[in-house]
């Protein structure tokens, strides 16, 4: 059975879905089988990935709302080993059609089960909210991911979400886990960015990724042309700068193997 884990921070601008994108096109580059779910209703990762939502008529929603079983809209992208459920608009009324239904913080766990086997890691792409679709995807999740950006306020709202996830923990799913917090957005020449790396782990120690995402001008054009960093320029930082979060996810959870360390060395030489 896969691993499923959530990518969220109620703030916006963090890199939530470029670390969605881009952690599972790494993952599926490395050889695992991967879904992204896209559980924002401004659908960035559904486009982000090369779809256009406008023209998705079945999405997490209808597998929310309706039970459509989520192998029959799952679409494949461009990445070999690689699919997504995508997302529209429609997801926005979601929270609110779900508000009255019995057991409605555990919709998308329910959908998630029909598929959860196909795949190694299954990554939820939150919204920057903490609504009731949030609540279902911390619910549905093995462990969470929090990108915190390198920038003033970092810190901002993260108290919050740390109690939302207990919460979700104490009443929904006591084997939720915090993968990790991961500082994104680093930029070298800011003594700034050097502060608040030093400010999140100071807090959190343990909890923060080793690997930092780097502020990459190609990292910010990928997904203009629907496409993750890898497929788009693998010889980038920010290529590397996922695939090393991806190796390190992967040596956490005990599944790293020789193939998987060579093919990440091979890509960093090629920078």
């Amino acid at each position: 059975m896969g691993k499923t884990i959530a990518i969220t921070n109620q703030k916006g601008g963090v890199g939530k879905t470029t670390t969605s994108i881009n952690l599972a096109a790494s993952l599926a580059v490395l050889e695992y089988k991967t879904l992204i779910v896209d559980a924002d209703p401004q659908a960035n990762a559904t486009s982000g990935i090369g779809f256009d939502p406008k023209n998705i008529t079945t999405s997490i929603y209808e597998c929310i709302i309706d039970d459509i079983d989520p192998a029959n809209v799952i679409l494949h992208t461009e990445t070999p080993n690689l699919d997504l459920l995508p997302a529209h608009i429609d997801l926005v009324g979601a929270e609110i059609e779900i508000i009255n239904l019995p057991n409605r913080e555990k919709k998308m766990r329910k959908a998630l089960e029909k598929v959860k086997n196909n795949y190694d890691f299954i990554i939820i792409d939150c919204s920057p909210s903490l609504g009731l679709i949030t609540v279902n995807a911390l619910a549905a999740s093995d462990s969470v991911i929090i990108p915190v950006q390198c920038e003033y306020f970092a810190l901002e709202g993260l108290g919050k979400l740390l109690n939302t996830i207990k919460i979700v923990q104490g009443r929904l799913n006591p084997e939720l886990d915090i993968e990790g917090i991961l500082l994104t957005m680093f930029d070298s020449r800011l003594n700034l960015s050097k502060q608040v790396i030093e400010e999140v782990k100071t807090h959190f120690q343990q909890m923060v990724f080793d690997t930092i995402i780097n502020r990459n001008t190609r990292l910010g054009e990928a997904p203009s042309f629907g496409s993750s960093i890898i497929m788009y320029d693998a010889t980038s930082t920010g290529a590397v700068n996922y695939l090393n979060l991806a190796r390190e996810i992967l040596q956490k959870n005990n599944m790293t193997t020789i193939n998987t360390a060579d093919k990440l060395i091979d890509v960093a030489d090629d920078e």
